[in-house]
């Protein structure tokens, strides 16, 4: 990221109001428009596959804690995945 200086784009008004809070220190400005996390690249797309690799291998029998050691995560962070990705799976009634 490059950063733009202040005193190049902002009135000179606006510029003191500014100093009066964060004089010389780096601040960070959000866009107006935020984009979802991931959208702008594959990351979820990346996460949820792996997510439902993660589950099937578990459904299949691999313990939490070789999930652990296969995905180079916590058993913690396997835990949540799997409990977040049994959330999500639809309840088919032949389980019953």
């Amino acid at each position: 990221m490059s950063y733009i200086k202040a005193e190049d784009i902002l009135p000179r008004e606006l510029l003191e109001t500014i100093q009066q809070y964060v004089n010389g220190q780096l601040i960070y400005i959000p866009c107006k428009e935020k984009q979802a996390w991931g959208s702008g690249t594959d990351a979820r797309a990346f996460f949820r596959e792996r997510n439902e690799r993660i589950f099937r291998s578990f459904r299949a029998g691999t313990s939490a804690k070789d999930l652990a050691r296969i995905f180079s995560l916590s058993e913690k962070s396997i835990q949540r995945i799997l409990r977040d990705q049994k959330l999500a799976t639809p309840v088919s009634l032949e389980s019953f």
